[in-house]
């Protein structure tokens, strides 16, 4: 009676063991497993190599872990038989006993410790679970077919051609969501990790400035407005133009015609801007910035005018554009810092209509979705399916939008109030 006592707990003890291992091989991070596995750690290793194949793990856990409660229920029945004798109580008694132990010793417990310590844990039963995978792979093959054929022919469902619901993007961009909501990852650092995995999702159409703020200049202007419209200009780049703005002919760069007026004696009338000027780079407004990083690498440029199916100019894309989509705002001396959203005492925020949605979502740390406007004002425009007039309040996606100031059709000042900071 003794020896069958001793060989229960021994079972429950298994079971525990079998358990504990299945909470923490299937609850510890491949990722991070694979990155101690390059430093060397060799359990490291064993656990990604248990975890490869998970259906093979979890069917050979499962073998273990029901043959040992099976018999552990088997001889305690017994037991419990001849303490009581043949009859309901000791079945009674036995089921109580035993459905206790069980589920506090042999499940709850090792489970609660494998949740709170799952990479440690995970390390340290690898190497024996990787053996008793290893010894009942024969027969955890066999239950598998079982499984994936009466899946296959019962219920339709062909487990061998399942793909991941979401891709590893989009997983990456949900565990450092979750991580920066309990504050693991700071905003900064959580920014920049989403804008360099969103570079596939966002076209140079939701980036370029528009053809509205492009500062351009007439190529048959005077050779002296356009020297002096250069040198007073912020940027070092500039488009030209030959008589209509869609017609771009070049882009001048200041550097190159302070080397053609030095070589004249900075005489502006013996500098020919066309000559001068490079060949202008156009590129369409579908393409994505991943695809427009590596065209800038390529082509070794950095300044892209951007072109619609048409072929009419609608705006521009740098390289530096691209960056601060990954890295925020780049400021330089010659920057003008005007970001159009100021916030306000109550709460509320005042933004210009040219704001793109994502600026604001990454300054203010919102929501707000992108999927069919690139700025401020075309979201209210598209959700309230109109020309909205000074004054007009709208509520949609969490947020109240209230119409402050507009020139024509275009929507230029707005406040918006979070709504649960409204109420």
């Amino acid at each position: 009676m003794i020896t069958t006592a001793l060989f229960i707990l021994f079972l429950l003890m298994m079971s525990a063991f079998f358990s504990g291992s299945e909470t923490a091989l299937t609850a510890t991070s491949r990722a991070r497993m694979r990155s101690l596995e390059l430093k060397g750690d060799k359990k490291a290793a064993a656990v990604s190599r248990l975890t490869e194949d998970r259906e093979r793990l979890i069917g050979g856990i499962l073998l273990g872990n029901n043959a040992v409660n099976i018999l552990a229920s088997v001889l305690a029945s017994g037991l419990f038989v001849e303490l009581f004798g043949e009859g309901g109580t000791a079945v009674a008694v036995s089921t109580i006993v035993m459905t206790l132990l069980v589920l506090v010793f042999a499940e709850v417990m090792p489970k609660t410790a494998a949740i709170a310590r799952a990479d440690s844990i995970a390390m340290l039963v690898a190497p024996v679970m990787s053996r008793i995978v290893a010894i009942l792979a024969p027969i955890t093959g066999v239950v598998q077919l079982i499984v994936r054929t009466t899946l296959h022919r019962v219920f339709g469902l062909d487990v061998t051609s399942m793909d991941d619901a979401l891709s590893p993007q989009e997983e990456l961009k949900g565990a450092i969501e979750l991580h920066h909501e309990e504050g693991q990852i700071e905003k900064e650092a959580r920014d920049l990790i989403r804008g360099a995995l969103e570079l596939d999702d966002i076209t140079v159409e939701d980036i370029m400035l528009h053809r509205k703020q492009i500062e351009m200049l007439d190529v048959n202007a005077p050779k002296q407005e356009i020297v002096e419209a250069v040198l007073a200009s912020n940027h070092t780049r500039i488009p030209l133009y030959d008589e209509d703005p869609d017609n771009v002919v070049g882009v001048l760069h200041a550097k190159d015609m302070l080397r053609a007026l030095w070589k004249v004696g900075n005489d502006v009338d013996k500098i020919d801007v066309r000559e001068i000027a490079m060949e202008p780079y156009f590129v369409p407004e579908t393409t994505t910035l991943k695809e427009q990083l590596d065209a800038f690498k390529k082509s070794q440029q950095h300044f892209a005018l951007v072109v619609d199916e048409y072929g009419s100019l609608r705006g521009l894309v740098t390289l530096e554009d691209i960056l601060e989509e990954i890295v925020g705002e780049i400021e330089d001396e010659h920057d003008v810092v005007v970001t159009g959203v100021e916030k306000q005492p109550d709460g509320s925020v005042i933004v210009d209509g040219d704001v793109t949605i994502r600026d604001l979502n990454r300054m203010m740390d919102w929501r707000l979705p992108d999927d069919e406007a690139v700025t401020v004002a075309g979201l209210v425009i598209h959700e309230a399916r109109c020309i909205p007039d000074v004054h007009q309040v709208f509520s949609f996606h969490g947020y109240r939008f209230e119409i402050l100031a507009k020139r024509r059709n275009q929507v230029t000042k707005l406040r918006i109030v979070p709504l649960q900071d409204s109420a």
